[in-house]
């Protein structure tokens, strides 16, 4: 492979800044995001396949970038679909019933099944909350599957977390479309948007459900996000491009638009930033 594996990192000692939002990237969509003491997975996966047979499948490339006996407690957990390389069996078992998990609807009942039963169904639009987190369920163009029967039988979404005067934009999983603008218009003021940027080839196939990174930079000037925070890379090989080109694309582009460098984050796994 011919992106190196980065060594996992131990999660630091020191707490989050007061007033400040923390960001780990794990790998792929797996972020650790720290609003104070409070703590927040998205989208884990630390199985090193993302495939419904263990062994199987796309194999990870980059180690988690904090192992999961690194993590701390985690407060609450965010899936924005059910497809493998976003909600993992393993991984779930692992972090067990004691966060509180917030799904699309319909995803619930997969989660009761493994005795996590602090879960909150959410609708596009509908807002749950976890002290004084709040999370709103947002708009995606995606799609559902788990099983041979059961596509699109539960809701994908993107999020937007609330806390104090931060507003962060969590994708998940999503073709470029209109909805961003929507997004953009109804909340204002992120302070950051974390965006896909790889998955993407073919184009022909993929174009519906995976954004490029090109088309990343657009839903970023669509949410008049502060920062970008590129996800969907650097993890598992899912589809044909190599796995640096959404990188090297994304670096680009921003260029191209002549953005500011400093509010471009394209991490490496155990990577973090401070957002103040």
């Amino acid at each position: 492979m011919a992106v190196p594996a980065v060594p996992p990192s131990d999660y630091p000692a020191i707490c989050c800044p007061e007033g400040a939002v923390r960001v780990f990237f794990i790998g792929h969509s797996t972020l650790l995001i720290e609003f104070g003491k409070f703590r927040v997975l998205t989208d884990p996966v630390f199985s090193q396949t993302a495939s419904p047979v263990k062994g199987a499948g796309p194999r990870r490339f980059s180690p988690p970038g904090i192992p999961f006996s690194q993590l701390p407690p985690i407060d609450a957990v965010l899936v924005s679909h059910n497809h493998y390389d976003h909600l993992d069996h393993g991984t779930i078992l692992k972090l067990g019933p004691s966060p509180n998990y917030f799904v699309p609807l319909g995803l619930g009942r997969w989660f009761k099944r493994r005795k996590c039963h602090q879960v909150t169904e959410l609708d596009w639009w509908q807002t749950g909350t976890h002290g004084d987190l709040k999370i709103t369920a947002t708009p995606a163009q995606h799609w559902s599957k788990r099983g041979p029967t059961d596509t699109n039988k539960t809701l994908w979404c993107s999020f937007v977390l609330e806390f104090g005067r931060h507003r962060l934009f969590f994708a998940g999983d999503s073709g470029y479309y209109d909805g961003f603008k929507r997004i953009g218009r109804h909340f204002t003021n992120f302070t950051a948007a974390a965006l896909p940027i790889g998955a993407y080839e073919p184009e022909w196939f993929m174009k519906d459900v995976h954004m490029n990174p090109e088309e990343a930079v657009a839903a970023y000037k669509d949410l008049h996000a502060k920062h970008f925070l590129a996800i969907h890379h650097s993890t598992f090989q899912l589809t044909d491009e190599h796995p640096l080109e959404p990188i090297d694309r994304l670096a680009a582009e921003w260029r191209r638009r002549h953005h500011s460098p400093e509010k471009l984050w394209i991490p490496k796994p155990g990577d973090h930033l401070v957002l103040k």
